[in-house]
C-alpha cells in the first residue's frame, strides 16, 4: 500500500520519503522535515496517534492526515482533538486525498506568506505602533520625525478612525518629553457643562457637585504633552479662553483666584476639514492658527489600499493575542474582498472586523463567511432603502435613517454624522434618547 500510495503522490507533484512504522516515521520527520504527513493509526511500536502528539510537539502547523481501515467516530474525533488535518479509511478514495492535499498545500503557501510580521519599529514595514509602507504613510512618518523634536504646537486632521491619537502618542514618544505625561482629552466625548473644568480644574464649591479640589488637564499634563481631540466639537465661547490660556502660558482653575503656569506641548486634532470649519464658525481663527504650526494629515483607508495585507497580519495577531485565538491568516477571496471596500470607518473599521473574525473562525483560516454581509456581499447591500409604515412621523423617520446609516458604517459615529450633516453631538444624543 504504501508503494501504490507513494506513485500517486509524485504522480501529484510531491517529493516523497517512505516508513515502514511509527517510530521510523518519527526518525525520518526529525531528519527530513516534511511539509506534510500521511501516516496509518493501527502500527507496531508507536502508534499512529502518538505520532501525531510527537510531530505536532516538533511543529503544530505541519499537517498530518491519519489512514485506517479501523476507523469509528470516536477515533475520528480524537485524531482532530490532537491536531491531525483529517482522517479517512481504507479502502482509499484518492480524490479525497488529492482534495485534503491540495486544501495543506494552500494553508502552507499562506502560512508562509503571512508568517514575516511587519516589524513595528522599522520604516520599512511601518513605524512606532503604525503599520503601513504606502507613499501616504511615509510621508506622514517622515513629517513627525521631523517635528518631533521641536516644542512647536501640532494640528492633526484626518477622518474617525485613521489614528489622531497613534499619530499624537508617537510625537510624544519622539520627543524630549517622552518622560512626562500624556494626557488626551476628546472634546466629543465630554459634556459641553463639564468640558470646562476638565480642562481648567475646579476648586471646591465652584459649582455645584464641586465636592473637592479638581486639577485640570494643563496641570496633569505639565511637563509632557495634552492632546486635544476633536477641538471643532468645543463651544466657541471655551476655544476663547483655551486660546487665552496658551497665548499667556498660565491657568486658573475654575472658582480659584491663584493662576497657575504649566509647561505644557499642545497637540490638537480634528475630524473635520480645518478650512470648512473655520467657514462654519466651528473653529476659531485665531485659535486655528495658534495651534497649526504644524499640520499633520492622515489619509484615509481606502486611500491607502496596498497597507490592507500588513494591517491585517498585526490585527489578527492582536485578536489571536486578546482572545487566545489560532487564526494563521486569511483566504486570498477574503483579502480581495477587504481591498474592495470603502473602508468609511478606517482603519478602526478595520481592526474591528479582523477581530470579529478571529473570534468567529474556528479553524485556522478567515474565511468569505466571517466577513460581515455588507463586505461579504457588496452588490446585495441595500444601501439606506427606508420604507417605513403608513403614518410614520418625521422623527420616527429621522430614528429610522440614523440607525441606519450607523450600521452601515459600522457602528461609527463621526461617519455616520459626516454622511447625514450632523454634529456627532447631534448623534450621540439622539441615541441616547432612543435608548442605545
Amino acid at each position: 500500500m504504501r508503494e501504490v500510495l507513494e506513485m500517486r503522490l509524485r504522480d501529484w507533484g510531491f517529493d516523497v520519503r517512505l516508513a515502514s512504522d511509527g517510530a521510523e516515521g518519527k526518525q525520518c520527520a526529525e531528519s527530513y522535515d516534511p511539509d506534510i504527513v500521511v501516516s496509518d493509526v493501527v502500527m507496531p511500536g508507536l502508534s499512529g496517534l502518538e505520532l501525531l502528539r510527537s510531530l505536532k510537539a516538533g511543529n503544530p502547523s505541519r499537517p498530518v492526515i491519519l489512514i485506517t481501515a479501523q476507523g469509528s467516530i470516536h477515533m475520528a474525533v480524537e485524531a482532530m482533538k490532537q491536531g491531525a488535518e483529517d482522517f479517512i479509511t481504507k479502502p482509499l478514495d484518492y480524490a479525497k486525498l488529492k482534495a485534503i492535499l491540495d486544501i495543506a498545500q494552500r494553508d502552507i503557501a499562506q502560512r508562509r506568506e503571512s508568517g514575516k510580521p511587519p516589524s513595528p519599529l522599522d520604516k520599512e514595514s511601518g513605524f512606532g505602533p503604525f503599520v503601513g509602507t504606502s507613499k501616504r504613510m511615509r510621508a506622514v512618518y517622515d513629517l513627525i520625525q521631523t517635528l518631533a523634536p521641536s516644542d512647536t504646537s501640532v494640528l492633526i486632521t484626518g477622518e474617525s478612525g485613521t489614528g489622531k491619537e497613534l499619530a499624537a502618542r508617537t510625537i510624544h514618544d519622539l520627543s524630549a518629553r517622552s518622560k512626562g505625561p500624556f494626557i488626551a482629552i476628546n472634546a466629543a466625548a465630554i459634556p459641553e457643562g463639564l468640558m470646562e473644568s476638565e480642562i481648567f480644574g475646579h476648586e471646591k464649591g465652584a459649582f455645584t457637585g464641586a465636592v473637592g479640589v479638581r486639577a485640570g488637564c494643563f496641570e496633569m499634563a505639565s511637563g509632557g504633552t495634552l492632546f486635544l481631540d476633536e477641538i471643532a466639537e468645543m463651544s466657541t465661547a471655551l476655544q476663547a479662553k483655551l486660546l487665552r490660556v496658551l497665548e499667556g502660558g498660565r491657568v486658573r482653575r475654575l472658582g480659584g483666584r491663584q493662576e497657575n503656569t504649566f509647561d505644557v506641548r499642545v497637540i490638537a486634532a480634528t475630524n473635520q476639514e480645518p478650512r470648512a470649519a473655520l467657514q462654519k464658525g466651528r473653529l476659531r481663527d485665531d485659535l486655528y492658527y495658534r495651534l497649526n504650526v504644524f499640520t499633520v494629515a492622515l489619509p484615509l483607508l481606502r486611500e491607502r489600499k496596498e497597507d490592507i495585507p500588513d494591517l491585517v497580519r498585526y490585527f489578527i495577531r492582536e485578536g489571536n493575542r486578546k482572545h487566545q485565538g489560532s487564526v494563521e491568516g486569511l483566504r486570498p477571496e477574503v483579502l480581495e474582498r477587504l481591498q474592495n471596500y470603502s473602508w468609511p470607518g478606517n482603519v478602526r473599521e478595520l481592526k474591528n472586523l479582523m477581530e470579529r473574525a478571529v473570534i468567529l473562525s474556528k479553524g485556522r483560516w478567515i474565511e468569505l463567511s466571517h466577513l460581515p454581509a455588507y463586505v461579504r456581499n457588496p452588490a446585495d447591500d441595500p444601501g439606506l432603502e427606508i420604507t417605513l409604515p403608513p403614518g410614520a412621523s418625521a422623527a420616527e423617520a429621522e430614528k429610522e435613517l440614523i440607525l441606519r446609516t450607523l450600521e452601515k458604517t459600522g457602528n461609527n459615529k463621526a461617519a455616520a454624522a459626516r454622511q447625514l450633516g450632523l454634529d456627532v453631538k447631534t448623534i450621540r444624543n439622539k441615541l441616547k434618547s432612543y435608548g442605545k
